[in-house]
Parts: structure tokens; sequence; C-alpha cells
């Protein structure tokens, strides 16, 4: 039979800096993740409570809008999705978002009209819709909303 035995020193010695460093990671792994449910979180999504804020996160983006929304609107995030909300939430979900972590909750939905659109400067059918729920952005689009429009995340088409 083997027996090993430590002092209490040595524990002490290897167990805090082990139980620190844990520690550490924990918090690090939480701020990474922000306020969204599960899964990553888009870089800058964060701090998003006022006007000016989505309008710091859309210049981000690389795209420029006007200073006011073109609407402001509460919407719930469905419980159960349909077929087209399954196909935005792919256009989320290839951005790093996913709707279905918050359905049933209710999101802030903010439009405003994009002014550098490639092809499409000057005209006033280009919009970008930012999702956001509890001062995190947590997806959108840019969009036509031309007859024969179309969608496709925040980074372009």
């Amino acid at each position: 039979m083997f027996v090993v035995s430590f002092s209490s020193s040595i524990i002490k010695k290897f167990a805090v800096p082990l139980i620190i460093a844990f520690v550490s990671v924990v918090v690090i792994l939480s701020c990474v993740s922000g306020n969204k449910k599960d899964g990553p979180v888009q870089a800058n999504t964060g701090n998003i409570a006022s006007s000016s804020d989505v309008l710091n996160y859309i210049s981000s983006l690389g795209w420029e809008v006007g200073e006011e929304p073109d609407e402001i609107k509460e919407i719930v995030i469905p419980v159960e999705f349909n077929d087209v909300y399954e196909s935005y939430n792919e256009i989320q979900k290839s951005q790093g978002f996913d709707l279905t972590d918050y359905a049933g909750e209710r999101v802030k939905l903010w439009t405003y009209t994009v002014k550098n659109y490639p092809g499409y400067e000057g005209k006033d059918c280009i919009k970008i819709n930012v999702l956001v729920y509890e001062n995190c952005v947590i997806g959108g689009d840019v969009c036509s909303v031309e007859l024969d429009g179309f969608m496709h995340g925040f980074s372009g088409g």
C-alpha cells in the first residue's frame, strides 16, 4: 500500500492560486458573453441605451445613416419560429447572433435609412434594423424596401 500526505502549507501554496485562476476564467468568460442568454456575442454589442449608442454601433459597422431613426418600436420574438423567422434567424446566426435565445422576449427594433449602400447612394430605400435587448444588440439586418428587395446581415450581401 502506498500513502501520500501533504502538509497544509503545500495545499495552500497550490490550491489558492488554482482557485484564483479558475475564478478569473469564469469572470472573463461571463464578461465576454455579455447579456445574451446563451452563446457568443458579436463584438461591440453592449451598452446600447440611447439613440446615439445605436448610431455609434451602426457607424462601427461602416454604415452612414441620418441622426434620427425612421422608427423605434417594441416587438416580441415569437416563442415558436415559423419559416420566415427561421430564415431570418439564419441571417442572424451567420453574423454571430441567435434569436432563439430570446424567444418570447420583448425587444426594441431601431430602423434607420442607410445613406452609403453601394449603388444606392442618394436613395432612401435601404434600411438598417437593429434589435436591442437589455441594452445589447442581439441581431439585425440591412435590407432594401423596394419590391424586388433584398436582406442580409450587417456586413454586406
